[in-house]
């Protein structure tokens, strides 16, 4: 049965399931060929050896994944998805470009997506073109994410299993061929370290727009708060750190090979089983996507529209029209997959970390997690108003602080790599955001 809620809130008689089943969800969401691809940058683009870029992916997943937990927790507090929680900081218009910038980023995360499952697809069935693989990609994401939010719960256990039996046997595979010492041997240096660090970190805060979408249907009950927060954050950090281990082992012993085909050298005739079994989780991790950047588009429409409240009709027609977007993206960047992710990455970075500075600090300092969700959706904003200019100065020091210091591949910030030899500019943002907020919000809010 296609879910019928949308954007609008979950009352009380609706909400059901457990907070440790979450655990599954972002558990499996992370065991996927994108993360293993993630995985691979710390030994390839940055240089560090096996040792040091586990131990940068691991240090930056503990970190990044406390602020996607915290975001976690919001979903059963509130039971609406995170981009309309949104306007309580900054206003049912000013929140509009965030939710635009959230809608384009996971479109990016979409195609993505499909070009990395295309390519397992392709090594599986070579004679099956690469297209037609992006397009079977396409309908397998489409099918759960026209479903709803039960077909997560329901498929996300057993494709953990399968996707963590698949890891196992690779990396074991690895170790085997390569023996335990040269894995310990350790190159690289700080500056490298902390790029890997700080990719990790913004792997988790990169669920923070959409984490709660997935938690709304809790009961709004405060055990269920840590509950959701603790599911939440070692469901994403597990998985995160196993695949990105995996793609780390994998750059290490064949750096000049693309993920799949290592994938498959290594394991021998498993290989095409191996890589099988975390294409069919990536379909899953692509649903979610496309099921969140449609809910954002929803509340984007919302915002010109205010007493439409969709049912699952238009649900199903705003995720046919995401999918041919991210469709024609995934076609436009096969050849240039790399390049194009990286650069997503780079803008993730750029413009979630003041958000989150200043939706946590909002939640948890301001608000105490207490607001009038009915004012979420009213067209003059209620009593959080149109445009929050607080929280819109705030996110512009945010900027402002991360600018001078950025360091990506489409802008170089003219103080970047003078102070120090590594990118700093996120935790800037992050500071300067959040110091904004409490000084401002406290005097002015």
């Amino acid at each position: 049965m296609i879910e019928q809620s949308t954007i609008g809130q979950i009352d009380e008689g609706a909400r059901y399931g457990r907070a440790r089943d979450l655990f599954a969800i972002w558990f499996g969401t992370n065991m996927t060929l994108l993360t293993v691809v993630t995985g691979t940058l710390g030994p390839v683009v940055y240089h560090l050896s096996f040792a040091l870029s586990v131990l940068a992916v691991c240090a930056g997943n503990l970190v990044g994944g406390v602020f996607m937990a915290l975001h976690a927790a919001q979903g059963p507090a509130l039971g609406v998805p995170q981009m309309i929680q949104s306007r309580g900081q900054f206003g049912s218009i000013g929140s509009i470009p965030i939710v635009l910038m959230v809608i384009i980023m996971y479109i990016g995360f979409v195609a993505s997506n499909f070009v990395v499952g295309a390519g397992a697809v392709h090594y599986v069935m070579p004679s099956l073109q690469e297209w037609w693989a992006v397009v079977l990609m396409a309908v397998l994401a489409f099918i759960p994410c026209v479903i709803g939010y039960r077909v997560f719960h329901i498929f996300s256990a057993p494709l953990a299993v399968i996707a963590t039996g698949a890891v196992a046997f690779c990396a074991l595979q690895g170790v085997h061929q390569v023996g335990i010492a040269p894995l310990f041997k350790l190159s690289g240096n700080f500056s490298q370290f902390f790029q890997v660090f700080s990719l990790s970190v913004l792997w988790q805060i990169a669920y923070a727009p959409y984490v709660s979408d997935s938690s709304r249907y809790l009961p709004a009950l405060p055990a269920t708060y840590k509950k959701t927060f603790w599911a939440c954050y070692s469901g994403s950090v597990a998985g995160s750190v196993l695949a990105m281990g995996l793609g780390s082992l994998l750059a290490s012993m064949m750096p000049n090979m693309q993920a799949v085909s290592a994938i498959g050298h290594l394991c021998g005739a498993l290989g095409g089983v191996v890589v099988l079994a975390l294409t069919v989780s990536i379909a899953l991790a692509s649903a979610m996507d496309m099921y969140c950047s449609t809910l954002s588009t929803i509340t984007l429409i919302q915002n010109v529209v205010p007493k439409w409240i969709p049912r699952g009709k238009a649900r199903v027609l705003i995720s046919l029209i995401t999918l041919i977007l991210a469709l024609f993206m995934a076609l436009f960047l096969s050849k240039s997959f790399l390049g194009f992710y990286a650069s997503l990455l780079d803008v993730l970075m750029a413009v979630l970390v003041p958000w989150t500075a200043i939706n946590l600090l909002d939640f948890y300092w301001l608000h105490r997690g207490k607001y009038n969700v009915a004012d979420f959706f009213r067209a003059d904003g209620g009593i959080y108003g149109r445009v929050n200019v607080v929280a819109l100065m705030s996110y512009g020091v945010g900027l402002a602080c991360e600018m001078p210091f950025l360091d990506v591949t489409f802008f170089h910030g003219f103080l970047a790599g003078r102070w120090v030899p590594f990118d700093i500019s996120w935790g800037l943002a992050l500071f300067g955001a959040a110091a904004t907020y409490l000084c401002l919000a406290r005097r002015f809010l």
